[in-house]
């Protein structure tokens, strides 16, 4: 997410918005089960290395590492205005976009050392590996573009292209790729291998998409936008459905064993919970979360849902946003 775009969230903090609408709400027993504790700073992204049994939030500038069993957190990765970090390399490294110097970062996994710096485009912010070619995708945010690497070599395997400022993206196995273009509302889809795009795609019941996650069974798309979530169908573009989910998303993940999106609202701190059964979606519950948890990450293992969030005081200059309180950065764990 940009850096003016994370102010503005941050901003609309102090007041806080409306619980989100749910449609047919039957609850599902999720509710917040844990919290870890973890140093003062802002946060992006959030994501879970499977392989070591963590949740890595790019938090600031460095990426925060917490124990999934012991909930005990450490540091690495020292850099500025870190986005994501994304393991690479069946887990043995760490891709985390940095960006203050516009670039991506490669770190192994085990000591934390540096192995790569790689030159992006500017303002480096998600990222997301396809398996199909082997490629990291790194969303320039600020560049409209999209950088590949070869994580294997730590080379530029070349750009694509997009136009606008570019959000979360998702693979679809066979070398596509969909991006969110949060100032145009839409997703565009985009050939890998051949380095281009196919088609933009109007998300016509969005503002500002953020999240962005894939349904492989049903080939849908589902992008979470500020007090909407659309569902789109992947092949054609065409959206089947605008759902009204809580203000402040900057996320969405999807369980394709349960068949559960989730997504979260940091404005009015609350995770939307929506079943689909046969290609359509309903919100089935709202789970009470904390205003500020606005990325999300899932671990597919257990189904539960990790929530980076913190508490703030009131705003103290008109425009900017408002004081993070010491001592209160967190990790929701949101489970059943």
């Amino acid at each position: 997410m940009s850096v003016s775009r994370i102010a503005l969230l941050c901003f609309g903090l102090c007041a806080i918005g409306g619980a989100a609408a749910a449609a047919d709400v039957v609850g599902t027993g999720y509710h917040v089960v844990d919290r870890i504790d973890g140093p003062d700073g802002s946060w992006d992204y959030i994501r879970v290395d499977a392989s070591h049994n963590r949740v890595l939030t790019a938090h600031g500038g460095s990426v925060m590492s917490a124990d999934i069993a012991t909930k005990a957190v450490s540091s690495f990765g020292a850099g500025s205005i870190l986005h994501d970090a994304m393991p690479v390399n069946a887990g043995a490294e760490v891709l985390v976009t940095n960006g203050g110097t516009a670039t991506a970062v490669f770190i192994d996994a085990k000591t934390n050392a540096v192995l790569a710096t790689v030159e992006t485009g500017k303002g480096p912010d998600a990222a997301a590996f396809d398996a199909h070619t082997g490629l990291a995708l790194v969303m320039d945010h600020a560049a409209g573009q999209i950088t590949l690497i070869d994580p294997k070599t730590h080379k530029i395997a070349g750009t694509i292209e997009v136009g606008g400022d570019l959000e979360a993206a998702v693979t679809d196995g066979t070398g596509k790729a969909f991006v969110n273009v949060e100032n145009k509302n839409e997703v565009v889809a985009i050939d890998i291998g051949e380095k281009r795009v196919l088609a933009h795609y109007p998300l016509t019941g969005c503002d500002g998409p953020t999240g962005l996650a894939y349904d492989a069974a049903d080939k849908l798309l589902i992008a979470a936008c500020d007090g909407s979530t659309d569902v789109v169908d992947a092949k054609t573009g065409k959206v089947l459905q605008t759902l009204t989910t809580g203000k402040g998303a900057d996320g969405v993940v999807f369980d394709p064993r349960q068949k559960l999106a989730f997504v979260p609202s940091g404005r009015a701190g609350n995770l939307a919970v929506i079943a689909f059964v046969k290609g359509k979606g309903t919100i089935v519950d709202t789970v009470p979360t904390q205003v500020g948890a606005r990325t999300i990450a899932i671990d597919e293992r257990s189904g539960r849902v990790y929530l980076p969030t913190a508490k703030f005081g009131p705003v103290t200059t008109p425009g900017r946003r408002p004081p993070m309180l010491p001592g209160t950065f967190q990790i929701l764990v949101v489970g059943k």
